[in-house]
């Protein structure tokens, strides 16, 4: 079986106040991207993990693709399974490539063994593996709320554009970026925005706080916007940045080298 775990965008990212459970309450709309990674789960005499493609940094624990499995095994007996995980979407940059990675283990192997688990179900076992996973289970459009795992679908906009992802490369924690976010929970939901159908009306709290400490992830938004895109943002906590254009625009060098993605894209 071979799937094909997407990166996903951030379109808007609200900040709205600390909780007492020292989480921080989001609002953010999410879609999936064209842009993917490849896993290959196939039956075996004994389980193995392999990773090639772009190198993951290792502390010593599972794979989040490996928790995956290890947490369906806590309910029902799995077979041993070869996990081939090709890694394309860049790790630590806003991305949720993966989380998108463990989700998919888990609808992979809930499909390959014929477990029987409903999206809902894999959604609860998705929500401890990290806060975006559950998205990715049925992916989309969709609003999250809560600390992100909070999900309500939303229907397609059926508007196309062409897609620019940049990756520059840079680290941003993503625990020092939510300690110096300002929330601010006096504004319209972001699926309010998405009603009035103009998607530049979109803004990410994290970015001020991230393009202060590197301005050149600030520099690429500014140049996509100066291309012409209709949105430009930062994914997430960064440190991706995305260009939504009418059509396929002509990147300078200094965008070029950085670019990870480039295509038509309906969301």
């Amino acid at each position: 079986m071979i799937l094909f775990p997407p990166a996903k965008l951030n379109l808007g990212l609200h900040i709205l106040f600390k909780r007492k459970d020292a989480y921080h309450e989001i609002d953010t709309i999410m879609v999936e991207t064209p842009f993917t990674d490849v896993l290959e789960i196939t039956p075996a005499e004994q389980d193995e993990f392999i990773q090639t493609g772009i190198e993951v940094p290792s502390d010593g624990t599972p794979n989040l693709c490996q928790k995956a499995l290890n947490r369906l095994r806590l309910e029902k007996e799995i077979p041993p399974v070869r996990i081939h995980l090709r890694k394309q979407i860049p790790v630590g940059a806003g991305l949720g490539g993966g989380s998108a990675d463990a989700s998919f283990t888990l609808k992979g192997l809930n499909e390959l063994f014929e477990l029987g688990y409903s999206d809902i179900e894999l959604e609860s076992f998705a929500a401890e593996l990290g806060s975006d996973c559950p998205f990715f289970i049925r992916g989309g459009l969709q609003r999250a709320t809560g600390r992100g795992e909070l999900l309500s679908k939303l229907p397609a906009l059926h508007k196309k554009y062409w897609l620019v992802l940049l990756n520059p490369g840079i680290h941003v924690s993503t625990a020092v970026a939510y300690s110096n976010v300002l929330p601010d929970s006096a504004r319209p939901p972001l699926d309010h925005l998405l009603k009035k159908n103009d998607i530049s009306l979109f803004t990410n709290d994290f970015e001020t706080f991230v393009f202060q400490e590197f301005p050149a992830i600030e520099q690429m938004k500014m140049t996509l916007s100066d291309l012409g895109a209709i949105y430009a943002a930062m994914s997430g906590s960064g440190s991706s940045v995305f260009g939504l254009f009418d059509q396929c625009p002509n990147l300078p060098n200094s965008l070029t080298q950085f670019a990870i993605f480039q295509g038509d894209w309906e969301i």
